[in-house]
């Protein structure tokens, strides 16, 4: 089976598009900053490191230092898909992210974002 093109996508690449999204909703690059924290376990230290690496999203998750246990909560539909159905655990938090920054952007409480 081929990769998918954004596994191999830098995260700093895609990290602004996330904070623009979040920004334009009069949220801020520090929500988004905690979003991420919450998912992956970085700290801001860790997270600025992979994103002045360039990591891509498969080495930013494979580094991550704990996926958080509560990703299982999260549901719902990103780009026509649902994010609890997703098979490909790589694909799985990716999209995980993308949804809580949707979230964000929708005006949702980072209290209730961060389940």
């Amino acid at each position: 089976m081929s990769k998918h093109r954004i596994f191999s996508t830098a995260f700093s690449k895609i990290y602004p598009l996330y904070v623009q999204k979040a920004e334009n909703k009069n949220r801020s690059k520090d929500d988004v900053d905690q979003i991420i924290c919450w998912l992956t376990g970085y700290n801001q230290t860790g997270l600025k490191e992979q994103i002045e690496q360039h990591s891509d999203f498969e080495t930013f998750f494979a580094k991550a230092p704990a996926i958080n246990p509560k990703t299982s909560l999260i549901k719902g539909v990103v780009c026509g898909v649902r994010v609890e159905e997703i098979e490909d655990p790589l694909m799985q938090k990716i999209r995980y992210l993308d949804k809580l920054v949707d979230e964000l952007a929708k005006g949702k409480a980072l209290e209730k974002i961060l389940r």
